[in-house]
């Protein structure tokens, strides 16, 4: 993965379409998952996807996919929750729903996840190589028209966050 300015992008030999960083944010709860206030909630994910939403300047709605780290199950129930995609309680049904799944009105971990894809210690980076693929309309499993895309992972045993918001050059100058 190449990271660089929008404006040196284009002045190299690039063949596939650019894909922009429109948000982005880290934060940590507590040195230990044994001293978070909420064992069911995370702060760090609520506000890195507040600063990363802000910074991007969109709301949950203009999201077509999400990336969200799962190395156990309830990781994407916290991310959707958490990020303020759902209200609180309501991530299982939404999952049950289907409303996650390629068809869906938010498809999420389209390249099956940490849990069925792979997960080499280092998942975060497949994270953002899927939503970079989804973007640039080459995943394996493609969702149509996606724009904008939200990586979103964890670190220290849940306790540290990051998310990443990234974006079609289309949807970015949109945005500007």
């Amino acid at each position: 993965m190449i990271v660089t300015s929008a404006e040196h992008a284009t002045t190299l030999p690039l063949r596939k379409p650019l894909v922009h960083v429109i948000g982005g944010a880290e934060a940590s709860e507590s040195p230990l998952a044994s001293q978070m206030a909420d064992m069911t909630s995370a702060r760090a994910y609520r506000t890195t996807g507040r600063i990363a939403f802000e910074q991007a300047g969109i709301t949950h709605d203009e999201v077509d996919h999400l990336m969200a780290y799962d190395a156990f199950a309830h990781l994407p129930i916290y991310t959707l929750e958490d990020l303020g995609f759902v209200g609180r309680g309501e991530a299982g049904a939404f999952i049950e729903e289907g409303r996650t799944s390629p068809g869906g009105e938010l498809p999420m971990n389209t390249n099956g996840g940490g849990l069925s894809y792979t997960h080499t210690g280092m998942y975060g980076m497949f994270l953002m190589q899927e939503s970079v693929r989804q973007i640039r309309g080459e995943a394996a499993a493609q969702v149509p028209g996606v724009d904008i895309s939200v990586a979103h992972g964890v670190g220290s045993m849940f306790t540290s966050a990051s998310t990443i918001v990234f974006a079609s050059a289309t949807a970015a100058a949109a945005l500007r």
